[in-house]
């Protein structure tokens, strides 16, 4: 039994590029301003940032980076971060992009199983980009530096029209993902899959021309990526541009541009809900705040609710669906709930012992099938056919319940993944980094409950003899892993509980934790 309940009736299949569809939301606009940066107010104008994304694109293709190739971006947000991204995807390329957090270790990893053939920084990054770049690639940066090549270096003769692409099969981008279990892994995503998802989000979200946002949202990151830039720039609305987030910079900007709406996450709705500077702006236009990227309960929902008298609403989704699968309607607010199936997408509440569909109101693993869906993961057939159905249904790893109205709540977890701020950090990385340190013999690290992250990753450590302290392995870890992925606590134990096969038993460590 399939369980649905749309938001809307289902959408017409589209026939364009990613590219294609934010050009297409500028054909009214073309001399008003669709980009500013937060920080300098620099700004492009709709007709601006296609002769940009063409010109860009022809002298990618002119440097032998445009069809087929990959183009790694690793920047803050910004104006440029916009026009890389699409003028990579207009050449008939893939981007693949980095969170700027990474070390040099995490930035060596992803380059290479990417296959990235040239790196766009910015100068503050590059002493890092270049210690992971371990394939000597060329790196450029944006803005002035006399330390490597200008990105305005890659300007050529404009192109036209999008280079010739299979829709439904070139991956376009290559975020990276945990998925429900190991390491990261590169995320393939279409041309339809972003496109679809835009327009299944701005339906389901009731997307206005003119919206205008704080875009502090990392574009690396899905949510970000295109939730935030690809709808806005495609469906009318404007973006203010923040390189990372400042609650005082966040409220002005929402303030001065009037926005309808905030997109955010969990932890900055416990900001919107405690912090005193709230009251020194004033924000009468907004009428809801969205957030995603991590579960929020219905407390600190009903908190930001009330103390900024507008809806709060929730939306569910994963990088591996591009990402929207379920909003919140603003029209039905039910407190708590990640909402209602955007359009064209099923979903089934299944048992994870038996594949059944459990009946309404009950608990299972959440099932998504719809033209949002990843092709699969990059080098990783294995992970793709644990994740993916051969009928292609895409198993989240999450335990939810959809109600008998179709609103769908996540309740549980079977993946491992641990959600710091929205980040995701996967316990099989930290595992691998602890165990490559000669004092660790084993180790397993679990998610702890916090009220301002989320989640805190921790780790049981079996050492060796002389053991290392507890501040070594923190230091250790923090010279090899994002600031993200950094270790709250760390508890030295004499053995680790695993099943038979080997596996950890992480309920049984999460049991030890609260007794």
């Amino acid at each position: 039994m399939t369980i649905l309940k749309s938001l809307a009736p289902d959408l017409p299949f589209s026939t364009q590029s990613i590219t294609e569809r934010v050009f297409e939301g500028f054909k009214d606009r073309l001399n008003e301003t669709i980009v500013i940066d937060g920080i300098d107010n620099r700004s492009l104008t709709g007709l601006e940032f296609m002769d940009q994304v063409k010109s860009l694109a022809g002298g990618l293709t002119e440097m032998g980076f445009g069809t087929g190739k990959t183009v790694a971006l690793m920047a803050p947000n910004c104006p440029e971060y916009c026009i890389i991204f699409h003028a990579v995807a207009w050449a008939g390329g893939t981007i693949t992009t980095l969170n700027p957090s990474y070390t040099a270790t995490e930035i060596a990893h992803q380059l290479k199983d990417s296959g990235a053939d040239v790196l766009i920084t910015i100068p503050d990054f590059l002493d890092t980009a270049r210690q992971g770049n371990q394939n000597g690639l060329e790196i450029y940066v944006i803005g002035e530096s006399d330390a490597a090549p200008k990105l305005d270096a890659l300007y050529g003769t404009p192109i036209q029209h999008q280079v010739p692409v299979d829709l439904d099969l070139h991956p376009v981008v290559l975020p990276y993902s945990s998925g429900t279990t190991g390491l990261p892994k590169g995320v393939k995503l279409s041309h339809r899959n972003l496109v679809m998802n835009i327009d299944q989000t701005a339906v389901g979200a009731d997307f206005r021309v003119g919206e205008t946002a704080a875009a502090f949202l990392p574009f690396f990151h899905i949510y970000g990526m295109n939730v935030l830039m690809n709808m806005h720039l495609a469906c009318g609305g404007h973006l203010v541009t923040m390189p990372r987030f400042d609650l005082e910079l966040f409220l002005r900007i929402s303030q001065d541009h009037k926005s309808r709406r905030m997109w955010i996450v969990p932890p900055v709705a416990l900001a919107l809900a405690k912090h005193p500077m709230i009251d020194e702006f004033d924000l009468g236009d907004l009428e809801q705040i969205f957030s995603g990227a991590a579960p929020m309960g219905a407390e600190l929902s009903d908190a930001v609710a009330k103390r900024l008298n507008c809806a709060m609403l929730q939306g569910y989704g994963m990088t591996e669906l591009s990402p929207v699968t379920h909003v919140t309607p603003l029209s039905g607010p039910r407190s708590g709930s990640s909402g209602l199936a955007v359009p064209n997408t099923d979903c089934r509440v299944v048992d994870p012992e038996t594949n059944e569909d459990v009946p309404a109101g009950e608990k299972g693993e959440l099932w998504v099938k719809g033209p949002q869906v990843m092709l699969g993961y990059l080098n990783n057939e294995e992970a793709t056919r644990n994740t993916l159905t051969e009928d292609g249904w895409l198993k989240t790893g999450d335990v939810a319940i959809i109600d008998e109205d179709g609103y769908m709540f996540i309740v549980d977890r079977l993946k491992e993944l641990i959600k710091y701020k929205g980040f995701q950090v996967a316990p099989a990385e930290l595992e691998a980094t602890l165990v490559a340190h000669p004092g660790v013999q084993d180790a397993a690290v679990i998610g702890k409950p916090d009220d301002e992250a989320g989640e805190v990753p921790i780790a049981f450590v079996i050492p060796t003899d002389p053991a290392p302290s507890e501040d070594e392995l923190k230091q250790y870890i923090a010279q090899t892993l994002a600031s993200y992925k950094q270790l709250q606590q760390i508890q030295f134990v004499q053995d680790i509980p695993k099943s038979p096969s080997g596996k950890i038993l992480r309920r049984v460590l999460r049991q030890q934790l609260t007794t």
